[in-house]
């Protein structure tokens, strides 16, 4: 079965965006986004909120048009055009929509655990406040963490407050030369992959 994989960059405080949604602090370099590309490439589908969707779908459609953009960023758009897109939103018209995209209105557990079901590689889960949702619904399966060497103070925390403790296993761990660390995790509750690499 397939894993919803959330993956986001936070403070050493645990803020992925700053006071004002500020996201200026996150540290890519071309190491950071050849990673980034590597892992996403093998995802099955890319699942956000309208937020980030939007972001995203500003600039990365054409960003390898530019003849001068960095080989990661031409790579990554590709990746970016390519790759199915499931978008939820309340606002948008359910359905079909650019760039390999379908809106969904709402986030229904049975419909996601089907879409886990369907062949094909992880679902790379993006969007703070769709985060939350799956989080507080039990659906994030694997969670990689790109801790930034930096404080914040304040913003908006990865993880919504919750009653529920989720247990959670180290499956691999890696430094960049930037600083950033990731951290990667899956629910303890999961079956071991014995595949995962430790580092």
């Amino acid at each position: 079965m397939r894993k919803i994989s959330l993956m986001m960059s936070v403070s050493l405080d645990g803020y992925m965006e700053g006071p004002d949604h500020d996201i200026d602090w996150h540290m890519v370099d071309e190491e950071l986004h050849q990673h980034m590309n590597d892992t996403l490439k093998h995802m099955g589908a890319f699942v956000d909120g309208r937020v980030t969707h939007e972001l995203m779908a500003d600039y990365w459609p054409t960003a390898d048009a530019d003849p001068d953009a960095p080989a990661v960023i031409a790579e990554f758009a590709r990746i970016w055009r390519d790759m199915p897109k499931i978008v939820y939103s309340r606002t948008l018209p359910s359905g079909p929509a650019d760039w390999n995209t379908t809106i969904v209105s709402e986030v229904v557990p049975e419909e996601v655990l089907a879409l886990k079901e369907q062949p094909g590689g992880d679902l790379g889960l993006g969007g703070a406040d769709l985060a939350a949702t799956f989080l507080r619904l039990g659906l994030v399966d694997e969670i990689k963490v790109y801790v930034n060497p930096i404080v914040l103070g304040r913003g908006t925390p990865m993880f919504p407050v919750s009653d529920t403790r989720t247990p959670l296993r180290l499956t691999e761990s890696r430094t960049f030369g930037n600083g950033v660390v990731l951290l990667r995790y899956e629910r303890a509750d999961l079956n071991p992959d014995p595949n995962s690499s430790h580092s």
